[in-house]
């Protein structure tokens, strides 16, 4: 079987083939050494169930031979599905691909270092299955193996961090094990390293989300591609998931509030300079001359920024004819409220 490296924006039908209930997505980047294992527990965990199912591995780049295994793997496994992408880019844009190409009902995403376990994936979709109520269904790692400082404590303050700006409460956002919806997917693109924020952007496009505990497993090969600078990282990523959240539909209230901010003192200061020098006196050297200039043209610019913003959202809406909102099935009536 051939590894599919050509891009598209959505997986191509395949007339002899039935649509799976389980769309498997997993990133590999240089896991040569685990992809054996891998694969054969996918397969174990969920061949076992009433299910069928698909395995999306998309390598992001690796150049360590993993492309080579997953082309053998996949020679006589019909249900695997290898994607190779051209470079590494990243492991948001190596779920996106896999996200492309999924064609099942329920979309489960994990890492593919085996430390998280497929044998949870079936309580995940029999969760899903069960309670319409819920669209997607977080891992959380309530008993992790990882010993390494350098692993736990970004993990702690990240999950705190970002639970707080987002006001998305997860105790665990690290976890690669998640299970979806597939209208949930579809509603969202991932770029950058977004990853991380799936939960937040799944809540944004109207997702109903529930936590539930996950086996965990200390690494065994390979390398961990995490550090203490990821922390730094998500940081910066997370001024720019806390501004989509929150003003990507009013710009101007965020470039403009604070340019308001900075214009209105300066104003106050520009007045107050001027009443002083309609009495006689010299401003031309006082460092608030500078403060209240500075001031008025950083808000003036804001201001700007914002309705710049507002164009382009325009635009961008009335251009591509995506949806501001989202909708959902009304949920069956009770029996004892249909009429006979």
């Amino acid at each position: 079987m051939p590894i599919d490296s050509h891009p598209r924006t959505a997986p191509s039908p395949i007339a002899d083939e039935a649509i799976p209930d389980i769309s498997v997505v997993i990133p590999v980047y240089h896991e040569r050494e685990n992809l054996h294992d891998l694969v054969a527990r996918v397969g174990e965990a969920l061949e076992a169930t009433r299910w069928s199912f698909e395995l999306i591995c998309v390598d992001d780049g690796s150049r360590d031979g993993s492309q080579q295994i997953l082309a053998e793997l996949a020679a006589d496994r019909p249900w695997l599905r290898p994607v190779a992408l051209a470079r590494n880019y990243g492991q948001s844009t190596a779920l996106q691909a896999g996200f492309e190409r999924a064609r099942g009902r329920y979309i489960v995403t994990l890492d593919g270092d085996l430390q998280n376990d497929p044998l949870d994936i079936p309580a995940m979709i029999e969760r899903l299955e069960t309670d319409p109520s819920v669209d997607m269904i977080s891992g959380w790692r309530h008993q992790r193996q990882d010993k390494a400082l350098s692993r736990r404590l970004p993990s702690v303050l990240a999950n705190r961090l970002i639970s707080w700006a987002t006001d998305v409460r997860l105790h665990d956002y690290g976890c690669a094990l998640k299970a979806y919806r597939r209208e949930i997917i579809e509603r969202i693109h991932l770029y950058g390293e977004l990853h991380r924020f799936i939960p937040s952007l799944a809540r944004e496009v109207g997702a109903r989300i529930e936590e539930m505990p996950v086996r965990h497993h200390a690494r065994t090969r390979g390398q961990s591609k995490y550090g203490i600078d990821r922390t730094f990282r998500v940081i910066l990523d997370l001024v720019l998931i806390v501004f989509f959240l929150r003003y990507r539909q009013r710009p101007l209230h965020a470039f403009g509030g604070l340019g308001l901010w900075l214009l209105t003192p300066g104003l106050l200061i520009l007045l107050y300079l001027f009443a002083v020098k309609l009495s006689g006196e010299d401003i031309g050297a006082r460092p608030l001359l500078m403060v209240g200039v500075m001031a008025v043209l950083m808000g003036a610019q804001l201001i700007v920024a914002g309705l710049t913003g507002e164009l382009l959202i325009r635009v961008y809406h009335e251009g591509s004819g995506r949806p501001q909102y989202h909708t959902r099935d009304l949920p069956e009536p009770a029996a004892s409220g249909r009429h006979a």
